[in-house]
């Protein structure tokens, strides 16, 4: 397995104002041959993290069905000083056109998970609003082929996850704002096939975002797999023991956070409010001990594990009929 990571943004063309010296990358796990399809895998955290636990694992699952796979870390603000607006949308573009300039892959696909899906619903429906000025990227595409989608936040109206809303568009959005980041409300012709899946009694991201965006889809006739599982919690990710089990892989997607909080700490951080220091400085209190939690048996979410052989299987049809 061939493991490195790629910067996607070039000196001069990375600005968003809270990074702290972050720079929104990929993190490749490839094969030693060439010509595979490759899927960018794109972790949750409400627009304020990039959760770990929701990247190596899934990257290398998918490695191992022999795909070329990529884990990205996006522009998030932990600190809510500056709304994200379109830098999500920016970065995941770039880093498909980065896969495909360096891969030259015939097909690039994109995973995301709760508002990971979100940067992906956006990619899929607004891609040709990424607008590529680096040469080195304008002849490749940032149209993802195909789009799988892992308990989504997709709507910015009634039944949004509003953490991710606020990070994103800040406090006071507006109407235009609001469409443009509700998926439901930006299925184009363009948008390419899309598999969701969630469950019913997720606790934090209304399963109306589930229906939502795959209702538009299939109104549009845009292929679309839908699954909605009876039971299980938020996050469940692969589902599998060793995820239960906390066996994530790395960490580095929480390189951002790391360096804004530092910055909080030690009071160089840029227009946070007072109230949102405190907070970040309890909530990231090394004194603390970690809470444990009680183990999971994976044998109960059994169906939920099944979503990977059903998104391979929607990856890999050619033809769809409906």
């Amino acid at each position: 397995m061939n493991t490195k990571r790629h910067d996607i943004w070039e000196e001069g063309e990375y600005t968003y104002p809270a990074a702290y010296g972050f720079v929104p990358n990929i993190r490749e796990y490839s094969h030693e041959d060439s010509g595979r399809d490759c899927i960018l895998v794109v972790p949750g955290g409400a627009y304020c993290m990039v959760v770990p636990q929701e990247g190596e694992i899934v990257a290398k699952e998918f490695y191992e069905r022999g795909y070329d796979t990529f884990v990205l870390t996006y522009t998030t603000d932990i600190t809510t000083a500056f709304p994200l607006k379109k830098q999500p949308l920016y970065d995941i573009a770039r880093a498909v056109r980065v896969i495909r300039e360096q891969k030259k892959a015939e097909h690039v696909y994109i995973c995301g998970f709760s508002a990971g899906g979100h940067v992906c619903a956006t990619l899929a429906n607004h891609h040709a609003d990424a607008v590529e000025t680096n040469p080195k990227y304008k002849d490749y595409s940032a149209r993802p082929d195909k789009v799988v989608l892992s308990y989504p936040v997709t709507t910015c109206g009634e039944f949004t996850e509003p953490f991710s809303k606020l990070c994103l568009l800040g406090p006071e959005p507006t109407d235009e704002e609001v469409a443009y980041f509700s998926a439901e409300c930006s299925v184009n012709e363009n948008t390419p096939p899309v598999f969701i899946w969630t469950t019913r009694n997720d606790g934090l991201v209304p399963v109306q975002n589930t229906t939502l965006f795959a209702d538009a889809l299939r109104a549009a006739k845009i292929p679309c797999e839908e699954h909605i599982f009876s039971h299980g919690n938020h996050g469940m990710c692969l589902a599998t023991q060793d995820f239960f089990d906390g066996n994530h892989g790395e960490p580095y997607t929480f390189e951002q956070v790391n360096l804004a909080v530092a910055a909080v700490k030690e009071g160089r951080s840029i227009n946070v409010s007072d109230r949102r220091i405190e907070e970040l400085k309890a909530q990231f209190d090394d004194s603390k001990p970690q809470p444990k939690f009680p183990r999971v048996d994976a044998s109960m979410f059994k169906d939920i594990a099944t979503w990977v052989d059903l998104a391979q299987m929607f990856l890999e049809r050619t033809e769809f009929q409906w």
